[in-house]
């Protein structure tokens, strides 16, 4: 049982989908604390009508219930940052789960605040990330919050033990779909769609192919590239093949683009905050061209000490928003640095997008500093001495042959 104390709990903010589990939720907060429950439904792009989950709220006799679309805030707050860090965990996940959490976090306790409840509760399990993630969340913006995780206090095992208690309380819940309900375990967001569960438990067993289900294969893929343009203004993208758009328009037209082409798929054994390793399969195709378009973009346009330190500092920024840092001091720290080092960053890159493959072709910049002069192989007119090298090369060996005259070969 939670440390939470039943006979204080008079009202509950519960992050609510309409879904079997958030439906058995509600009513078991509202038996076993005999709270007021208030459901907040967030739409972050996961593809799927938000707004049906407010008559399944009533039904339920909820009376406050909140369903905010958080699209573009998500996009602009939350997912263009980690971009301009070019962040990605452990080499392969663009952290579309975990990028989501720290904003419904945020709204859990904003709702809270404006309806006075007590406590907030959440759907994630006690074996995975998310639970950590809402909950450090939940305690940064909010040190004294109360949070009620019912997956560890309840004897809930499975789906038929969810749909058993659905029936037992006239939960009202489509038996029916639940039966044909996909066997994974999905999470979808503007960013990405996750699948885990089912044959994905066995990491030698390949992905079902019908599974997927915002990408074509790269074999059924066109098979005519396509070339596009993205611009950029300070880190972000601003506009596709000359077209403005807001950062959710972007996220949704590359995703759209991406998939067509057979883009973005993964399929990775993680590690876990929690100490476990842990195979998903995850669908990002807007990312994936995100990713490479912005290290394009920064190639020609940040200091060469900026970019390594900026490469080194990555994987420490990736793994404070994979375990849920992201209202941290040092994130925020390592933020403020990172924005900083966006300010050139700007111009237009061309790529080119073919069967699963995102390749960049060219960029510009006014703010470049890449110097056609210097870099020329033909005659620079003076624009470079070659005749510095040497000196050059001799400092930076001097250690080297120091320790060579002292027979210390390598």
């Amino acid at each position: 049982m939670s440390e939470v104390n039943q006979s204080q709990i008079k009202k509950v903010v519960l992050a609510y989908s309409g879904g079997l589990d958030t439906s058995v939720i509600v009513r078991w907060l509202q038996e076993t604390y005999g709270c007021e429950v208030v459901t907040f439904t967030a739409d972050i792009g996961q593809g799927e009508e938000v707004e049906p989950a407010r008559a399944k709220a009533e039904a339920m006799g909820i009376k406050e219930i909140y369903i905010d679309d958080l699209r573009e805030e998500f996009v602009r707050d939350f997912v263009f940052p980690m971009f301009r860090a070019n962040t990605i965990y452990e080499g392969e996940y663009l952290l579309g789960t975990s990028i989501a959490r720290p904003l419904i976090a945020k709204r859990l306790v904003e709702i809270a605040n404006e309806t006075g409840a007590d406590a907030i509760s959440h759907g994630a399990t006690g074996k995975g990330n998310d639970q950590v993630r809402f909950e450090l969340g939940a305690y940064a913006l909010k040190p004294g919050v109360k949070v009620i995780a019912p997956w560890r206090e309840w004897d809930l095992t499975s789906r038929e033990t969810l749909m058993a208690y659905c029936k037992e309380h006239n939960i009202p819940v489509d038996f029916a779909s639940q039966k044909k309900k996909s066997p994974y375990s999905m999470d979808a967001n503007l960013l990405h769609i996750s699948y885990e569960g089912d044959i994905l438990e066995q990491p030698w067993a390949e992905a079902e192919e019908d599974m997927w289900r915002w990408s074509v294969s790269p074999e059924q893929a066109p098979d005519q590239a396509l070339y596009i343009e993205l611009s950029y203004q300070q880190g972000d993208i601003i506009a596709i093949d000359g077209e403005p758009m807001t950062p959710a328009e972007v996220l949704t037209k590359l995703n759209e683009i991406g998939g067509a082409n057979g883009i973005g798929r993964t399929d990775i054994v993680e590690n876990r905050y929690v100490g476990m390793k842990a195979r998903g399969c995850y669908e990002t195709p807007g990312g994936t061209i995100m990713l490479k378009a912005h290290r394009a973009i920064e190639s020609i346009t940040l200091d060469r000490e900026v970019a390594h330190l900026k490469d080194e500092l990555m994987p420490r920024y990736a793994s404070l928003i994979y375990n849920g840092y992201w209202w941290s001091p040092e994130r925020q720290m390592l933020q403020t640095m990172i924005d900083e080092s966006q300010q050139y960053v700007n111009g237009v890159v061309r790529l080119k997008l073919y069967k699963g493959n995102v390749i960049v072709v060219g960029r510009k910049s006014d703010d470049s500093l890449f110097d056609e002069r210097i870099a020329t192989f033909d005659d620079d007119a003076g624009a470079y001495n070659q005749q510095d090298a040497e000196g050059f090369i001799k400092l930076n060996a001097l250690r080297l042959r120091i320790a060579a005259g002292k027979n210390r070969q390598p």
